[in-house]
C-alpha cells in the first residue's frame, strides 16, 4: 500500500495535534486522509469485499483522536465491525498516529444506491433487475393457499386478538408494529392468518415483494447458500422484500449460525421499516433454545396468542366449511363433531372432509349414525379409554388438589373451578351421560354439570390461563 506524501503528513499533525480543541467536522486534510484510506481498503480486502460491504461507509466527523464513519444498515456496521474494523482502524492510525479508532455509527436515512448491493464473489451483482430479484424470491418463497384468506377466517374470542392484529398490518399505511409474533398450538390457525396476510398485500399492494416460508425452509436456503459459497445472493433476497413472513420460527431452536443469519436479516429488515411476521408454538420468552438476543427481538413487536378453541367457535368453524364446501350436513352431525373433535381445528375440518367425502362417493345421506361409522378411528382416539376417574386424577394432580376434592361438596373457587374443568374434560373425552358424569362427581344433578360444562367453555375464551389449563390436562391425559 502506498505512502501518502510527508507534507500531508504534516499537515495532518499539526491539524490534529491540538485534540481538545479539534473540531466535530472533519477538516479537509482528515476528509483526504480518509478518502486515500477508503479507496486503499479495495486493494486491501478485495474488490468483492469493498463493494459489499466497504464502499458505503461515510466520514461523518473526528473529534479527540476518533473517526466517526456511518453505514446505513445496523446489519452492515456489526457485519463491518467484526470483521474488518480493527485492520481499518490500523490502516487510519499508521496514516496519523493521533488518529485512535474508527467508530462506525448507523445513519438510517442513508440511501444505498445500486452500487451497493451485495455482489458475487467476481464483483457482478447477484441479482439482476427488480423483475429477476422477485423471480428469485418467488423461488425461494412457499406457495399459498388460497383457501386461506381474512374471508374464510372464523373469528372467536380464543383468536380475535391475533385476527384483528393480523388485519391491522394489512390495512395500516404504516407500520403498527414490529414483528406481529403469532403463537399457538398446532392447528389452530396461525398459517391460515399469515397467509391471509400475504394474499391480501398480494392484492392490495402488488408492487410489494412478500416472502413467506418456514422457518425450516429459511435455513435449508441459508446451508444451500453456505455450500455454494453464495452467502451474498442469500443476504441480497432476504434483505431485499418488503414483508418477510416466516412460519414456525422454533424449528431454528440450537442452529446457532441460522439463528445468526436470522438475527441480521431481522435486524436489517427493521433497519429499512420493512413488515416481519412471525409464527411459533409457544411465546418468544418461552422459546427452549433460542438465544436470548433473538428472543427479546421477537417480542419486541405486538405478540398475540391464540387460545384453544371453544365449543362455539369449532361449531363455527363447521358452520363455515360447510357452506364452502356447499354439503347438505345436519346440524346435529356439526354439534356432534365440535363436541367431540377438539385437538385442532385441521382435524375438525378433515373429519367434515371426511364425511362429506364419504356420503358424495356412496350416495348416502349424512346422518348422526353414518358420521359415527366413517369417524370410528377417529373417534376411538379421541375417547380412549379415559376414564372420569382418570381425568379427575390428572385434574386435580395439575391443581394440586386432593382426589377427594373432585367428590366433596366444598364450594370455595380453588375446589370449584378444577372440579368444574374436570366435568367438562369427562364430557369431552368420554362417552359418558350428563347423568353418568354428575354421579361421578359426587351425585351432583345432570344441571349441574350442564352449567359446569358452560362454564369452563365460557372462561375458556375469556381467561387464558384456564384455556391453557384445560389444554395441558387434556394433552396429558390424550397424549
Amino acid at each position: 500500500m502506498s505512502e501518502i506524501s510527508s507534507k500531508q503528513s504534516a499537515q495532518l499533525s499539526q491539524n490534529t495535534s491540538n485534540l481538545e480543541d479539534a473540531p466535530l467536522e472533519p477538516t479537509p486534510d482528515i476528509q483526504a486522509l480518509w478518502t486515500y484510506v477508503h479507496n486503499e481498503m479495495r486493494q486491501e480486502f478485495g474488490e468483492a469485499v469493498f463493494r459489499s460491504w466497504l464502499k458505503p461507509l461515510t466520514l461523518r466527523a473526528y473529534y479527540h483522536g476518533t473517526m466517526e464513519v456511518s453505514v446505513p444498515t445496523r446489519f452492515m456496521r456489526d457485519w463491518i465491525q467484526t470483521h474488518y474494523a480493527q485492520r481499518i482502524s490500523a490502516m487510519c492510525s499508521d496514516k496519523n498516529s493521533e488518529i485512535k479508532r474508527v467508530q462506525i455509527v448507523v445513519v438510517q436515512n442513508a440511501i444505498m444506491d445500486d452500487a451497493f448491493v451485495p455482489q458475487n464473489a467476481d464483483g457482478s451483482p447477484s441479482v439482476r433487475g427488480q423483475e429477476d430479484l422477485r423471480a428469485a424470491i418467488a423461488e425461494i418463497s412457499s406457495p399459498l393457499d388460497p383457501r386461506f384468506t381474512f374471508d374464510n377466517y372464523v373469528v372467536g374470542k380464543p383468536n380475535a386478538l391475533a385476527h384483528a392484529a393480523a388485519r391491522r398490518v394489512v390495512e395500516s399505511a404504516s407500520l403498527p408494529f414490529n414483528p406481529l409474533f403469532l403463537y399457538g398450538g398446532v392447528g389452530l390457525g396461525k398459517t391460515h392468518l399469515m397467509h391471509a396476510i400475504a394474499h391480501t398485500i398480494h392484492e392490495t399492494a402488488p408492487e410489494k415483494i412478500v416472502m413467506y416460508l418456514s422457518a425450516e425452509k429459511f435455513m435449508y436456503q441459508f446451508v444451500k447458500a453456505l455450500r455454494a459459497n453464495d452467502t451474498m445472493s442469500f443476504k441480497e433476497q432476504f434483505r431485499s422484500v418488503d414483508v418477510l413472513i416466516i412460519d414456525d420460527i422454533q424449528f431454528i431452536a440450537g442452529k446457532e449460525s441460522t439463528q445468526e443469519e436470522f438475527f441480521h436479516t431481522f435486524n436489517a429488515l427493521v433497519d429499512q421499516n420493512k413488515q416481519i411476521i412471525i409464527s411459533a408454538d409457544r411465546a418468544p420468552s418461552d422459546l427452549n433454545g433460542i438465544e436470548e438476543r433473538l428472543r427479546s427481538r421477537l417480542a419486541w413487536g405486538l405478540v398475540a396468542d391464540i387460545h384453544p378453541s371453544t365449543y362455539e367457535l369449532r361449531l363455527g368453524i363447521l358452520h363455515s366449511k360447510r357452506a364452502q364446501l356447499g354439503a347438505d350436513v345436519p346440524d346435529s352431525v356439526l354439534e356432534f363433531l365440535a363436541l367431540k373433535v377438539t385437538s385442532n381445528i385441521r382435524e375438525l375440518e378433515g373429519a367434515l372432509n371426511r364425511i362429506v367425502a364419504h356420503a358424495d362417493v356412496s350416495r348416502q345421506e349424512i346422518t348422526l349414525e353414518s358420521t359415527q361409522d366413517v369417524l370410528q378411528d377417529l373417534l376411538r382416539a379421541h375417547d380412549r379409554r379415559i376414564t372420569i376417574d382418570e381425568i379427575q386424577r390428572k385434574v386435580a394432580e395439575h391443581y394440586n388438589l386432593r382426589l377427594s376434592d373432585m367428590h366433596s361438596a366444598r364450594r370455595a373457587r380453588n375446589v370449584a373451578r378444577p372440579r368444574q374443568v374436570a366435568m367438562y374434560l369427562s364430557k369431552l373425552l368420554t362417552a359418558r351421560s350428563l347423568p353418568e358424569i354428575g354421579r361421578k362427581f359426587g351425585g351432583r344433578d345432570h344441571t349441574t354439570v350442564m352449567h359446569a360444562i358452560r362454564k369452563v367453555e365460557e372462561l375458556m375464551g375469556d381467561d387464558a390461563q384456564i384455556a391453557q389449563d384445560v389444554e395441558v390436562v387434556r394433552r396429558a391425559l390424550t397424549g
